[in-house]
């Protein structure tokens, strides 16, 4: 049986939409919030081996947006390690990984695609 996690902030919007979609399609899943429970470097240093650190921070969003302009320059994996440490709202919501694979984001689409393999 795979192991789904879902991570993420509960009371973002596009988080709702995920495990509304998850529990919608009787998909078990496992929350970890980072505001109660953080993220650990391991995770962060896991994750970037599979994604780069530009798709797995969210650029767009106000997080980014207000961070110190040299904090945004010469960003590197372990730059962004360190980023995403302290600002745990700058990862990409919702981060999904069942077993070994990490998904990105959320769209109906993309999760029917994952779960009917």
């Amino acid at each position: 049986m795979s192991i789904v996690k879902i991570y993420g902030i509960k009371n973002c919007s596009t988080m709702k939409k995920a495990m509304v979609w998850l529990e919608k399609h009787n998909i078990e899943f496992q929350f970890h919030d980072y505001k109660k429970e953080s993220i650990d470097q391991e995770s962060l240093i896991d994750w970037l081996t599979k994604k780069p650190w530009d798709e797995l921070i969210n650029r767009r969003g106000t997080t980014w947006r207000k961070l110190p302009d040299e904090s945004k320059l010469d960003v590197d994996n372990n730059k962004a390690v360190q980023l995403m440490l302290e600002n745990n709202s700058l990862i990409k919501r919702p981060v999904l990984t069942i077993n070994d694979e990490l998904y990105l984001g959320f769209q109906e689409e993309k999760y029917e695609a994952i779960f009917t393999k």
